[in-house]
């Protein structure tokens, strides 16, 4: 076998690949004798059929094997000679073969770039981080209670307010027709919660028990179900029965209800989940910055074959979203050869930064071990509530699911490698800011509502009141620059 670099143009290599037709009659020759051991023709004896009958039976297919071996033979032989270290598998092409012939093809193979990694400890990152006001505590306890609320019936004379709650049959009609999905008995609506179409809640302020009144609405022009979008529409109402409302009170016995001894616990346990929320708002805009510094730090070629996958991967998740209607306003008015150039741009330096972080974790030999997948498949598992067994005996049989944990792991676990290595400075922001895309540009600091999510502590952790559901906006798809 002669293997001849013919050509280096950047990470593509080029080969040319000879394998004298000796060498491939001999493998032949010993590829058809072990067929002879074990193959049955009649008139013959395993191991005694003659070499003129194996080679006229199966002399096509064994040569086909021959050849595929050979060929991948060369390639590896090619590789490991030069001591290359391929990006993807190599592309062959047979140029020249014919039986009693020499075989000759190429060999042509994208390598992976020398990654210098620059000094880690030399980057100066900042984190935003955000305190956790008392309001903001108090806000969250309140929520907490308006969903331990109780309610009372109303007597009859009393008229509704925003805020109480009403129990009613309706059934819809449009043009006269009732439409699928528009009727229901005894139905609990609070009056001001907007879990409605809106005008239909507005119209029932003021009524009391026992009426029976005409809710004329106007379905929203994007509402889910296209035969009611933009009709409009009359609702025939039974208010069953007006309810107040009675919140519960912030005390001891609530923190009681949701397993905690005192109001005390229930409050600190609420402000622990509040703090871990902003931790990891805090670590994705670090984490961020810290891609930004390392790509502007560490610039090199990368192999045009891994960016060209990676870029197909975005642009085929860009079309599924057009025809799910989910445009990224920023995409909007621009051509495709304008999208493509910039997530093109987006491909690359996600293999760029892939490539880095490999590099830092090889050279540091940082591991996924079987407890950092465990864990992983638990934290999916708890992402489906109620479901969680489902989630484990499906990576349970599934291993590649499995698998496909690692790439995400070893990238956190590089990432936390050197966030402990680079300077970190904090820097006090708003919670808005705090809760900015970061993959954009945090507004300017100004008071901003408690969070909506930090009742989530495990000791108050509560569904919300259950709402009809609304129609689906479409979600704007991030051009974010992480490496996953």
């Amino acid at each position: 076998m002669h293997v001849t670099r013919t050509n280096t143009e950047g990470l593509t290599q080029h080969f040319k690949v000879v394998i004298p037709a000796g060498q491939i009659a001999s493998q032949m020759d010993h590829r058809l004798t072990e067929v002879g051991r074990t193959v049955r023709i009649p008139g013959f004896r395993p191991g005694k059929v003659p070499m003129g009958i194996l080679r006229k039976k199966y002399g096509p297919s064994v040569m086909g094997e021959v050849v595929e071996e050979a060929v991948n033979d060369g390639a590896r032989k090619a590789i490991s000679d030069h001591d290359l270290r391929p990006a993807l598998r190599p592309e062959i092409a047979i140029t020249s073969f014919t039986e009693g012939g020499d075989l000759e093809f190429t060999v042509q193979v994208e390598i992976l770039p020398e990654v210098k990694v620059g000094d880690l400890s030399a980057l100066s990152l900042e984190r935003p981080v955000a305190p956790v006001d008392d309001a903001v505590v108090q806000e969250a306890l309140a929520r907490i209670a308006e969903r331990r609320e109780t309610t009372e019936d109303a007597a009859k004379s009393y008229k509704a307010k925003s805020g109480d709650m009403v129990e009613i049959d309706f059934e819809g009609s449009v043009e006269g027709v009732p439409f699928e999905g528009g009727k229901a008995e005894g139905y609990g609506l609070k009056l001001g919660s907007n879990s409605f179409i809106p005008g239909f809640e507005e119209q029932l302020i003021g009524v009391r028990t026992g009426d029976q009144t005409t809710v004329k609405v106007t379905f929203p022009a994007d509402y889910g179900a296209d035969q009611l979008a933009g009709k409009d529409a009359e609702f025939a109402v039974t208010v069953k029965q007006v309810k107040k409302i009675k919140p519960a009170a912030l005390d001891d016995e609530l923190a009681k209800s949701l397993g905690l001894e005192t109001l005390a616990a229930l409050t600190s346990s609420v402000k622990d989940e509040i703090a871990k929320d902003y931790a990891q708002m805090s670590r994705a805009h670090l984490k961020r910055h810290l891609l930004d510094a390392l790509s502007d730090t560490h610039l090199f070629e990368v192999p045009a074959g891994m960016v060209t996958l990676e870029f197909d991967a975005i642009w085929k998740q860009v079309e599924e979203d057009r025809k799910a209607g989910r445009v990224d306003p920023s995409d909007e008015g621009k051509s495709d050869d304008e999208l493509k150039s910039e997530y093109r741009a987006i491909a690359e330096r996600r293999v760029r930064l892939g490539l880095l972080l490999s590099e830092v974790g090889r050279k540091n030999n940082i591991a996924i071990s079987q407890d950092d997948l465990n864990r992983a498949v638990m934290t999916e598992a708890r992402n489906y509530p109620g479901q969680e067994h489902l989630v484990i005996q499906y990576y349970q049989k599934n291993a590649e699911a499995k698998e496909a944990l690692r790439a995400p792991i070893f990238e956190e676990k590089v990432v936390d490698f050197i966030i402990e290595l680079a300077k970190i400075t904090d820097r006090t922001v708003t919670v808005e800011a705090l809760r900015a895309d970061p993959d954009e540009t945090p507004p300017e600091a100004k008071p901003q509502p408690a969070p909506k999510s930090s009742e989530a502590a495990s000791a108050a952790k509560e569904e919300a009141p259950a709402k009809p559901p609304k129609p689906k906006k479409a979600s704007a798809k991030k051009k974010t620059a992480a490496t996953e």
